[in-house]
Formats: structure tokens, sequence, C-alpha cells
């Protein structure tokens, strides 16, 4: 990523959008086989293959793709999916209003302080924006540390274990109550330093 950044993040300064595969496919591409990407699992894919992937993506009806813009510059990937249909089918047993998600913050030489930790506020805001969404699951891989820490902050626990054939995961799930008390706890404590914090899923 080469957009400049500031010193430290700004979350006033977040948007999402949905992924244009027309406009995207090649940014994204940079940011999900970049070497600092490895837990999103696309290491090696070429762009058409990686389009290939968002357009399944696109056609499905329990899973869209989202860019993240930071001052109006493409500077996050977030996936939203119905985990009763999509990544978690058979591992668990969903509950009306359950929603899954997927994010990743674009690589990057020149971290800003906070900026990772501010995205998930972000990411987070925007899935319990829709009134039907009742609790947020996650399956990141067991060996992610960063992103484990990053989920407790916004108010994850992790409820068990699972095996998936691509990882062994965390199914991690966080309620409304859980996240709207993470926000009042993050606004009494300045946020920590995230710059390790680059690929989460």
């Amino acid at each position: 990523m080469t957009t400049p950044r500031t010193a430290k993040a700004r979350p006033d300064r977040l948007a999402i959008r949905p992924l244009d595969l027309d406009a995207d496919a090649g940014l994204v591409h940079g940011w999900v086989t970049h070497p600092k990407s490895a837990f999103w699992l696309m290491q090696g894919l070429s762009v058409d293959e990686v389009r290939g992937e968002y357009a399944s993506i696109a056609d499905h009806p329990h899973h869209d793709a989202f860019i993240g813009l930071y001052e109006d510059s493409p500077a996050f990937l977030m996936e939203r999916y119905d985990p009763a249909h999509v990544e978690l089918v058979g591992l668990y047993d969903p509950e009306p209003g359950d929603i899954g998600m997927h994010f990743l913050c674009a690589p990057t030489d020149a971290p800003l302080h906070g900026f990772t930790r501010a995205v998930i506020f972000a990411v987070m805001e925007y899935l319990f924006a829709d009134p039907d969404t009742v609790r947020v699951v996650v399956e990141p891989d067991v060996r992610n540390a960063a992103v484990h820490a990053l989920n407790e902050a916004v108010g994850f626990e992790i409820v068990g274990k699972i095996s998936k054939p691509e990882k062994e995961a965390y199914l991690s799930v966080c309620t409304r109550d859980a996240f709207e008390a993470a926000k009042k706890a993050a606004a009494a404590v300045p946020a920590g330093d995230d710059t390790k914090e680059q690929a989460p899923r």
C-alpha cells in the first residue's frame, strides 16, 4: 500500500463501500497475496484467480465483500457471510441473527498507530448497524495471536476450537451487548500499539 498515513489513525476518516470487481481486483490481489497476509490463504494466486474468488463471492446469496477506505483511499478488505451457509456449515449450531466476518488491512511498510484496532471497531459497527445482527461470528487461525487480541478488544469470546479443511480455528462470538461494552472500555483507555496486526482473518 502506498497511501500516505499520518502519525495516528483517525477512526472518523474510515468508511466502507461494496467491492467493485472491475476497479478493485488488482488492488485486492496485491493485498491478499502479500507475505504479510499469509493467514488470508491466497498466497501464489494470480490476479485472475483472485478476481474469480471474489466474483464467486459477489454471486453468492450469503456472502459479500467490501473495501474499507481511510481518508477516501482503499485501506482494508472486509467479507461478510451467513455462517449457516458459508464457512461454518456443520461446524457449529448457528443462531438467528448470526453473521460471519473476515477483514484484512492492506499490508504496509509504514503502519499507522492504532489503525488495525480502528478498522475492527469500524467493521463491527458496520455489522451491528443492521438491526437483524445479533452476534458476529469469526473463525481465525489458532496461530494468529494478533487477531485474537483484536477480537478480544471488541468483545469476542472464544467458544472452542474447530477443525476446518484449511486450518485449525478458534470459533469466537461477539454479542451486541459485548461490543457496546468494549466500545465503552476502549473510549476510556488509549489504544495500544497494533503495528504488527496487519493480516487478520
